[in-house]
């Protein structure tokens, strides 16, 4: 009978998959794996946890270092502080000064800066009188040095060599300028009375326009001279009584009974235009 049972144990015994038993020992190998791995996890947890509590005691111990130095800092600041009270009064005695002569420079250079311009305006204004003046004074030369080269040498009607003519009153004014001779200028009009040129006195008797003619009569040292039919800018000469001494009288103007022009004179004879 028990050998029977034994027998039919062992059937069923065998009768197990195998699959199953594979999968046991498939489990079996997982816990053991996942067992290790926890085991290896919790180490090195506790190493992290002994490591972090070691840092934290150190930066504990610095904090409580830098708390000292800075209350000895402090402590420093404050007595220095106190040292330099007076020093920091006069520093900010000396800013306040600074400032206040950086204010007054920079008005001051503000008010140079001003005068600058002004002169500047002043010297430009200036600049452009002196060129305006320089235009002139071309403008003058070139006139006179056109007078100068319209003034002609002619012969009187006396036959003798006159010097240089003048045709208006600007190249009267360029003779005189010479200097050579003594010039008197007239404006005459036609009349029965005798007027007063230099040291001579003239009359005016006749005036005709169309053919640039006239006749006048001088008086020279109550000696009547009388010139007739004389021609515009002809020089009509004529000497003193009893010396050598030659003057003309020129016409370079002439209107309806009216003559303009002057006499030249030698300059020794120092002549001079009498009033009345």
């Amino acid at each position: 009978m028990a050998e029977s049972e034994a027998v039919e144990s062992r059937q069923a015994s065998s009768s197990v998959p195998r699959w199953i038993i594979a999968v046991i020992i498939v489990f079996a190998f997982v816990i053991t794996a996942l067992g290790f791995t926890q085991y290896r996890m919790s180490q090195e947890l506790a190493a992290w946890r002994q490591e972090v509590g070691s840092n934290f005691q150190t930066l504990a111990e610095t904090n409580t270092n830098l708390e000292s130095e800075v209350t000895d800092l402090k402590g420093d600041m404050q007595a220095t502080t106190e040292k330099l009270g007076l020093t920091e009064k006069q520093l900010a005695n000396a800013r306040a000064v600074a400032r206040r002569l950086r204010k007054e420079q920079q008005e001051a250079a503000q008010q140079l800066a001003a005068q600058l311009e002004a002169q500047q305006s002043q010297l430009a204004e200036v600049s452009g009188e002196v060129t305006e003046v320089q235009n002139e004074v071309a403008e003058t030369q070139g006139t006179l040095s056109e007078t100068r080269n319209r003034l002609e040498g002619v012969v009187g009607d006396l036959g003798v060599q006159s010097g240089l003519v003048a045709r208006n009153h600007e190249e009267l004014e360029e003779l005189r300028r010479r200097g050579e001779r003594d010039y008197f200028e007239f404006d005459l009009a036609r009349s029965k009375q005798y007027s007063r040129v230099g040291a001579i006195s003239v009359r005016v008797n006749k005036v005709d326009v169309k053919r640039n003619k006239y006749t006048v009569t001088l008086l020279v040292n109550d000696k009547v001279i009388e010139k007739k039919e004389k021609t515009l800018l002809e020089p009509v000469q004529f000497y003193l009584p009893d010396s050598r001494y030659l003057l003309e009288l020129v016409v370079f103007e002439m209107q309806k009974n009216r003559i303009g022009g002057y006499l030249s004179a030698p300059k020794e004879l120092a002549m001079r235009t009498p009033t009345g």
